[in-house]
């Protein structure tokens, strides 16, 4: 009997692993492409704060007009994991938002009693467009955890409402939770009638199971009031839920959230990745069929509902949970000035566990076929249920991949892609090389701000300084002169919401070595140059003879193929100026009659003669 317990144990042991396997594994597919290479945005103010500051003012900011501790700590933890590796933020984010799905899984296995369904309720979540914020931002962990509270709230009523007794474990729970979410995301705070609405369906009458979310809603409302001064929650944008809220608009985004739920896309295209009007019509014919199937679904729950009355107050107290659940959720996402799919993810996972809740019910026996034996589910119907929910998905992964591939409209993303250009052109080419240069900047179309331009490289550096690194936008390659191994100079690329590192192509149009001249400064005896003047049309040469002098040494220069300047080098180092129209390209040619006696190798067809550097500002 023990061995036959164990390998149950074991055969269970290795289900849940392959089933966590295949979510983490779909969950990397399909946010494949999706990327953070550089932090701009709340990212990079986040990461400043975590830098300057320290782990009480992170954790703890007192007077800001968000007391987030919980999330705060998290995101501590994971800024400290990561550390200057900014390409770890997304893999982090994918774990996470698998962790929701296996969870979300499990429950809704429990719901449906069917692994099938429970599967794809995961594979649903980690699907769905609604996740690009939890995957694409390092903020998405702030999304994540809260959605996690979330339905962990939703999990915690429910087994209390269902199970027999008093089982108050899990009601103590949800009223933990319910603490933690607020001080996560203060959204979530309109979660609070939940418990006392399972209060009521459970018939308790102890006054202590009354005071218990009570006493939490309190403590929660005096935290947020000593230390940011408010009980109200801050609305979106920097703005204030009191002053923005209006009730008409507040209704229409709540429907718009509704039909959200059903793969309708209501919002606006930089909200909603493409809005409905503008979706291809093979994909509304897509979503349609989908909402038939999630209808056939609901009519089946319905006739199974008025037919069993043993079991009509159950079903129906454990749908009213689910509906004040996502109404909400759907609520607390309506009182601001717009709505983000983000927000809905919620309310979708709501949704989704209420179908899989369906399902489970649909499949049940009627209550006189399962007096004498165990309740065995009804095959036929959990065929049926499972064939809609399967077909269901079929249909929405052209859909959601279709949204998808529309991220791009998102009022953020195009941003996000441009910094992850800059990091790749600057960081990711040259290393560490990059701290301690000056970066030019040609134009500033994309308005990179002073903030921007002063701490996206610190982020690289594992001592978050970036010493020396500086960023200038200028409008024109004359606005710099010659380009040294100090300088970078890149180009936006508005088309492709890109930059460019066009450093080489630039040094080269300002100084190009034709023969006998060689980056590092050598020149042989013989050279020939092309240099871009400046504004002033002053070209500064400075020549360098390291060895020692014989008292001859001439160096004869032409320009533009006349004879310009005989310099007879009476020192190691000589300085000469050149005369030409601002920025003319110029072409000089140089004749040495010495050369470097002691060189140590030899470039071109003739020997080393000395060094130098040009400037022409």
């Amino acid at each position: 009997m023990e061995k036959k317990k164990t390998g149950m144990w074991q055969y269970r042991w290795k289900d849940e692993v392959i089933t966590a396997g295949l979510l983490l594994a779909f969950g990397f597919f399909i946010n494949r492409g999706i990327e953070i290479r550089g932090l701009f945005m709340d990212d990079l103010y986040l990461w400043s704060c975590y830098g300057e500051q320290t782990f009480r003012e992170f954790v703890f900011p007192t007077g800001s007009t968000r007391f987030r501790f919980i999330y705060y700590l998290a995101a501590y933890l994971e800024l400290g994991l990561v550390g200057n590796h900014v390409t770890w933020f997304v893999p982090v984010n994918i774990v996470l938002n698998c962790a929701v799905a296996y969870t979300l899984c499990r429950f809704a296995r429990r719901l449906s009693g069917n692994r099938i369904i429970g599967f794809i309720c995961g594979l649903l979540y980690l699907l769905s467009r609604m996740s690009y914020y939890q995957i694409s931002q390092v903020y998405g962990l702030m999304e994540s955890l809260a959605l996690w509270a979330a339905i962990g709230i939703l999990y915690c009523l429910y087994r209390y409402i269902n199970e027999p007794g008093q089982v108050l474990a899990w009601f103590r729970a949800a009223n933990v939770l319910y603490f933690s979410v607020c001080f996560i995301h203060e959204r979530y705070m309109v979660l609070l009638p939940l418990l006392f609405l399972v209060l009521l369906m459970k018939r308790n009458r102890k006054a202590r199971e009354w005071m218990t979310p009570l006493g939490v809603f309190a403590l929660v409302q005096i935290i947020r009031l000593v230390t940011i001064g408010t009980v109200l929650p801050a609305g979106t944008g920097g703005t204030e839920v009191a002053k923005t809220l209006n009730l008409h608009q507040a209704v229409a985004f709540a429907l718009q959230q509704v039909l959200y739920l059903f793969g309708i896309n209501t919002g606006e295209s930089y909200l909603s990745a493409l809005s409905w009007q503008e979706s291809s019509r093979w994909i509304k014919l897509l979503v349609a069929g989908a909402d038939v199937l999630i209808l056939a679904v609901m009519i089946m729950f319905i006739v199974k509902v008025v037919r069993s009355k043993w079991e009509r107050a159950a079903v129906l107290r454990n749908c009213l949970l689910f509906f004040l659940f996502i109404g909400a959720c759907i609520a607390c996402s309506s009182v601001t000035i717009r709505v983000e799919v983000r927000w809905v993810y919620v309310s979708m996972t709501g949704a989704w566990l209420w179908l899989a809740y369906m399902c489970g019910v649909i499949a049940r026996p009627a209550a006189e076929k399962a007096e004498s034996v165990h309740r065995i589910p009804d095959y036929r119907k959990t065929l049926m249920c499972t064939g809609l929910i399967l077909g269901y998905l079929i249909l929405m992964i052209p859909a959601e991949t279709y949204y998808r591939r529309r991220f791009s409209n998102l009022y953020y993303w195009n941003a996000q892609q441009q910094y992850n250009s800059l990091a790749e052109q600057t960081f990711e080419k040259y290393g560490n090389g990059i701290f301690g240069k000056k970066i030019y900047i040609l134009k500033n179309t994309y308005e990179v701000s002073d903030f921007y331009a002063e701490t996206f490289f610190k982020v690289f550096d594992r001592d978050r300084k970036a010493e020396g690194t500086e960023v200038l936008f200028v409008d024109s390659i004359r606005d710099f002169g010659q380009v040294n191994n100090n300088m970078l100079i890149i180009r936006e690329d508005p088309a492709f919401h890109a930059y460019q590192d066009i450093t080489e192509a630039v040094r080269t149009l300002k100084c190009e070595p034709v023969y006998g001249y060689y980056r590092d400064g050598w020149m042989d005896e013989s050279a020939k140059i092309r240099v871009m003047a400046g504004s002033s049309g002053i070209i500064h040469l400075q020549l360098m003879y390291p060895g020692a002098m014989e008292g001859h040494e001439t160096v004869s220069i032409s320009q533009n193929g006349q004879p310009e300047a005989e310099v007879e080098i009476r020192e190691n180092i000589t300085h000469v100026e050149l005369e030409a129209r601002p920025y003319d390209i110029v072409e000089l040619d140089f004749e040495n009659n010495f050369y470097l006696k002691d060189a140590q190798e030899q470039r071109g067809e003739k020997r080393f003669s000395m060094m130098m550097q040009i400037t022409a500002d």
